[in-house]
């Protein structure tokens, strides 16, 4: 089980690599940490993600031969799920680390795992996939890069295709608080001016405690698929 002291030393990475001018660095020294026993991930619940499994039961999609993503898929539970379903699943994480440990977690998985960077993806996933699966990694980078960050995210989605973001929410006269920061709608605004359309938008509460705000939003890129 997670606990406070694992989030605080999720923290003390992150600062410890922005303060070295790579925002995104902790996260291979993080996993590295965990795979040696010394710290446990916070956000690996080994199990897939709650909201994504709500949201599919309430609006299931076709996926015969449909392809997905899941973005920094970490230890690999999401794609796992994904694949479950019948999509032809990709997943990539910045952390060799994490991939490694995914593949050794599933060894039989028919997911493609990969090592890669958000900022510098592979050419060819760009506008390739039907479903891309977006889940708390936004809100895991520095503010100055977020933008960026999604912008690349919505440069997988092809067109006809759609993306899931699930994150942390907060309104915008909340205190921004501690690193995973909560994102704003307008914010996630950025999906749009990125080129997608908001399909739905969903706010709730989750079951941790204390409860966190939470966003699901639906996006899609236009095209002779999207209905």
């Amino acid at each position: 089980m997670t606990t406070s002291s694992d989030r605080r030393r999720a923290r003390e990475l992150a600062a410890e690599y922005a303060g070295k001018g790579d925002p995104t660095g902790w996260f291979e020294a993080l996993y590295q940490e965990a795979e040696a026993g010394k710290s446990l991930v916070p956000w690996a619940d080994r199990g897939a993600n709650s909201s994504l499994i709500e949201f599919w039961s309430l609006d299931p999609q076709a996926t015969d031969g449909k392809q997905a993503l899941v973005v920094a898929c970490g230890l690999g539970d999401d794609a796992e799920q994904l694949a479950a379903w019948g999509f032809e699943t990709t997943a990539f994480d910045i952390s060799e680390t994490a991939i490694r440990m995914a593949r050794k977690r599933f060894p039989k998985s028919a997911v493609s795992y990969r090592v890669a960077d958000l900022f510098e993806p592979p050419a060819e996933w760009a506008a390739k996939f039907d479903f891309v699966f977006e889940a708390n990694t936004v809100q895991a980078l520095p503010r100055s890069i977020r933008a960026k960050a999604i912008e690349g995210i919505a440069a997988f989605v092809k067109p006809g295709g759609k993306l899931l973001a699930i994150v942390r929410g907060r309104e915008v006269d909340e205190p921004e608080g501690e690193s995973p920061w909560p994102l704003t709608r307008a914010e996630l605004k950025e999906f749009v001016r990125a080129g997608l359309t908001e399909r739905s938008f969903e706010e709730y509460f989750d079951t941790e405690e204390p409860p966190a705000r939470r966003y699901r939003v639906l996006y899609a890129r236009k095209g002779e698929d999207t209905k």
